[in-house]
């Protein structure tokens, strides 16, 4: 199979030294890109800044914001029969960008924040993608419903949450326990290290490709 998959935070400007962002670590994406080289998948992993070292054989292609993300996605999905969107994608970006460094005088200052470009909800619609596709969902609350509400409107064939209120998952951890949502059923994936959960999550997906390349007509 040929696999996109995208990982890591994005970094959305305030001034030339500044920035807002969040405290994904990449490691999920990254391990998930490992796992789908070992079973000799190919794989193009489209990536956030992390501290991460990228996997051997991974097509890799580095990005900072939500838009220069969405624009690498928007070229290349296409050519692949997977798309896994790890990414801990910027919800909203500074409306402008100040060229020269914020001085600290004022008292307080006001950010005007605006929408960034919806990637995986535009994987069915401005993509026209038709393969399979996988979303995650970070939720701090009403995990498995905020979950399966995001499978029906993000048209996804699978959905990976997990609880990010937790302080020994998710972000800034190396262990992770997730729930996975499709049409008709929900599968937990009980703690354990990311690595390991990868290895599970790239057997599951395999299955469900296969089993949808049956069902086609």
């Amino acid at each position: 199979m040929k696999v996109l998959i995208t990982a890591g935070p994005t970094r959305e400007a305030i001034d030339p030294v500044r920035f807002l962002s969040n405290r994904s670590s990449g490691r999920m994406g990254y391990a998930l890109a490992h796992a789908f080289i070992k079973k000799d998948h190919h794989v193009l992993l489209i990536s956030g800044p992390t501290q991460l070292d990228i996997p051997d054989r991974v097509d890799f292609i580095p990005v900072e914001s939500a838009q220069e993300m969405f624009d690498a996605v928007s070229h290349s999905i296409q050519h692949f029969d997977v798309a896994i969107f790890c990414a801990a994608v910027a919800d909203y970006a500074p409306d402008h960008v100040a060229t020269q460094k914020i001085k600290k005088s004022a008292d307080s200052i006001t950010l005007v924040l605006t929408k960034t470009p919806d990637i995986l909800g535009s994987a069915r619609t401005v993509f026209q993608f038709n393969g399979y596709l996988v979303g995650f969902a970070a939720e701090t609350e009403n995990l498995e419903s905020n979950a399966r509400e995001k499978l029906t409107r993000k048209n996804c064939d699978m959905i990976i949450a997990n609880d990010v209120s937790r302080s020994d998952i998710g972000f800034d951890s190396h262990e992770n326990e997730v729930l996975i949502i499709e049409a008709s059923e929900n599968t937990r994936l009980p703690v354990d290290t990311k690595e390991h959960l990868a290895h599970h999550l790239v057997e599951l997906i395999h299955q469900r490709v296969l089993q949808s390349k049956k069902e086609q007509p």
